[in-house]
């Protein structure tokens, strides 16, 4: 794509051609206004408001607390933001697994209330009617395969997906369905990398890795990890671009020492 092209907002479209040639997809998540308008003014192309923000925001052990009412509040701030990069909501659990009615009801609040303009839902074939009736209503989504956090407890913890031949063909399938459901992406997580680059190759829509190597069509992290602002673990798949939790805390030492020693506010910072 050109540089003229990377101008312009990203929409599905713009992503589908990405895909076509071959240019890769950069996703992050954000939680926050400013935050976000970091990332557009950057460049990003996608801005993920995950229900990660249960864990990195919030404080919550899962991502199982977050609710709708969450999930909107946090997607308005960095829709706000957004100028150019393309928002996509998470839809929380039990937002959209009780009924295809309160899936297409709340993927509506995200995109009405919240300005998102997508949402992101995991799951695979089981999902595929809700995936059909909520881009029947006009909603782009984002599937999302592999770990898939919300079902941790299912899982059995936060565990490598696909690493046998049934379960890789399975994960390979759902995919495959969703897309004829009509998702114009998938997020694949903590997958084989050659499985990646399997599914990837099988699909015509675009495939986002976390976890999921290096052939995937397009990458995504949380931020604070990536950031290095989230000390609580780091997953083997997280690379720190920076360590901002160090920088932070030296910033903020630095703060309560000069208050502590009168030295700030200085005349600079005062007012005749």
């Amino acid at each position: 794509m050109s540089k003229a092209g990377r101008m312009n907002k990203v929409t599905t479209s713009v992503i589908r051609a990405m895909k076509e040639q071959g240019e890769k997809i950069t996703m992050l998540t954000a939680y926050d206004f400013s935050t976000a308008a970091v990332m557009d003014e950057a460049g990003i192309d996608m801005i993920l408001v995950g229900d990660s923000l249960g864990m990195v925001v919030l404080g919550y052990d899962s991502t199982l607390p977050v609710t709708m009412d969450d999930m909107i509040h946090h997607t308005k701030a960095v829709a706000r933001a957004a100028k150019r990069a393309m928002v996509i909501g998470d839809m929380p659990f039990m937002s959209y697994q009780a009924s295809v009615s309160d899936a297409v009801r709340n993927a509506g609040r995200l995109m009405q209330e919240a300005g998102a303009h997508g949402v992101k839902l995991e799951g695979g074939r089981e999902f595929a009617e809700v995936v059909r009736r909520i881009t029947a209503a006009g909603i782009p989504v984002v599937a999302h395969l592999g770990l898939t956090p919300q079902s941790v407890h299912q899982l059995g913890g936060y565990k490598v997906q696909g690493k046998n031949d049934a379960a890789a063909e399975r994960i390979k399938e759902d995919a495959i369905i969703l897309e004829e459901a009509g998702a114009f992406a998938v997020v694949l997580e903590c997958v084989p990398t050659a499985l990646g680059a399997d599914i990837s190759a099988a699909l015509s829509i675009p495939t986002i890795g976390i976890g999921a190597g290096i052939n995937c069509d397009g990458q995504v992290l949380v931020v604070n990890d990536m950031l290095g602002m989230f000390e609580k673990f780091t997953p083997k798949f997280v690379k720190k671009f920076a360590n901002l939790n160090v920088g932070m805390k030296e910033a903020i030492g630095q703060y309560i020492e000069e208050v502590q020693e009168g030295t700030f506010p200085g005349p600079e910072h005062s007012f005749k």
